[in-house]
């Protein structure tokens, strides 16, 4: 068998293969009509399209927001969104993503903000504009109750605002579709920020931790890592002790040189 029939059987074997794993839908990418495995994520779907993610390509897990589309189905007015890396993709759906978008961001000195409605008024007045139509909750693709932590920070509930708002990835969809222009995920993470640091009782292990850091507790074992070569690093790498998922809360390595 030559070498050219071989790769022939080979390429024929993997088409064959490739049709009975899955079927090829059409999508449209900014109007342009493609046809897709329909079991890809809209993520993937743009890549085996040929499409070369460098922006709103991030951690490709539904955790950092970069890839917040949105899309309509045949036949439906309704503008549905969701994140690219976690939507599978529908027969004929008409999409585009939005990897950013703008928002009003506030300057502030975190140590000088009080826990109050007053101050997130004052970095965010358009605050006061929420009409409550919850069209920022309808179009979270977190569903996060956005309008919910909204109307808390509005009546200065920041630690509210700042627990509903938590599973937020700043995809900036609410912002998007919002009538009265607010940049909600600006306004959650205020909130979050200044109930950590005015509001929650002090984490007393992080600041000892940081005072074993300041003490130069850790440097020798820094240098050793700063200072080998890569095969070492391999080495130091695959040996090392993890934490195993059965563990008890309280797991520590055996080896205690570097806590």
């Amino acid at each position: 068998m030559s070498a050219v029939t071989q790769q022939l059987m080979e390429i024929n074997d993997l088409s064959n293969d490739f049709s009975i794993r899955t079927d090829l839908i059409p999508i449209f990418i900014m109007g342009k009509k493609y046809d897709v495995p329909s079991t890809l994520t809209i993520q993937k779907a743009l890549e085996f399209a040929g499409y070369q993610l460098i922006r709103g390509c991030g951690c490709r897990g539904g955790i950092c927001g970069a890839c917040a589309t949105v899309y309509r189905l045949p036949g439906s007015a309704k503008i549905n969104v969701g994140l690219a890396c976690q939507t599978v993709v529908l027969p004929n759906m008409y999409l585009t993503m939005i990897p950013f978008f703008p928002a009003n961001r506030a300057v502030y000195d975190l140590d000088e903000l009080e826990p109050d409605a007053q101050t997130i008024l004052k970095y965010y007045p358009e605050l006061a504009k929420c009409m409550g139509c919850n069209t920022c909750t309808k179009s979270c693709p977190m569903e996060i109750p956005v309008m919910e932590y909204i109307s808390a920070a509005l009546r200065g509930d920041i630690e509210k605002a700042a627990e509903i708002s938590m599973s937020c990835v700043m995809c900036g969809i609410c912002a998007a579709r919002c009538p009265a222009e607010l940049g909600q995920y600006n306004i959650g993470i205020m909130c979050r920020r200044i109930t950590g640091k005015h509001i929650k009782p002090r984490a007393d292990h992080v600041w000892e931790m940081i005072d074993r850091i300041n003490s130069g507790r850790y440097e020798t074992g820094l240098n050793e890592l700063i200072n080998s070569d890569v095969q070492n690093l391999r080495r130091l790498y695959v040996e090392r002790q993890t934490e195993p998922h059965t563990g008890p809360e309280e797991w520590t390595p055996d080896g205690n040189s570097n806590l």
